[in-house]
């Protein structure tokens, strides 16, 4: 069954992440439905939360190379960067966020090998951005607050809504 991304309002979003101790058979399967989202939707990162899982797993796909990491610590940064930013989890929404130009990091992939990654551009944003998502960080924590009183009635539908299909989803099982 394909995953469904988590929206707005879903407590999941809001959740710091589990680490993950080693890729097992669990975790690969997320690491799949991370995948098959980035290429459903023409996205190039999404986390575990966003799938509904509270693991700290995500997946990039930049430039047609994909990268599957667990557990992913920020080493070293460097550099500031205001861009425009938006979000599987929080549709037609746009915010300026702040993020490190260049980043040093390290987790492990989907083999269980530690990896070190020197990102910059948007390789480093959005791997950021992802990194917020296993922290429970969303962009609209990032908006100024005219920015958040002018999006305060979309976000509360968007919540609104999401209550209620989790409400079926829950129903359903």
């Amino acid at each position: 069954m394909a995953a469904w991304i988590r929206k707005y309002g879903d407590p999941i979003l809001r959740r710091i992440c589990q680490p993950v101790e080693k890729i097992g058979k669990r975790e690969k399967e997320i690491f799949s439905q991370m995948t098959e989202i980035l290429f459903d939707r023409c996205a190039i990162g999404v986390a575990a939360p966003q799938i509904g899982f509270s693991r700290r797993l995500i997946a990039v796909r930049i430039d047609g190379t994909l990268l599957q990491l667990a557990n992913p610590l920020i080493l070293e940064k460097e550099g500031e960067v205001i861009l425009t930013e938006g979000c599987l989890s929080i549709p037609e929404v746009f915010v300026k966020v702040p993020r490190f130009e260049k980043i040093k990091l390290q987790g492990i992939d989907e083999k269980g090998k530690r990896r070190i990654i020197k990102a910059e551009g948007i390789l480093a944003r959005t791997l950021q951005h992802e990194i917020d998502h296993l922290n429970g960080i969303l962009i609209i924590d990032y908006a100024a607050k005219n920015k958040k009183d002018k999006i305060r009635d979309k976000l509360e539908q968007l919540a609104d809504y999401t209550r209620m299909i989790l409400k079926i989803k829950n129903k359903k099982q």
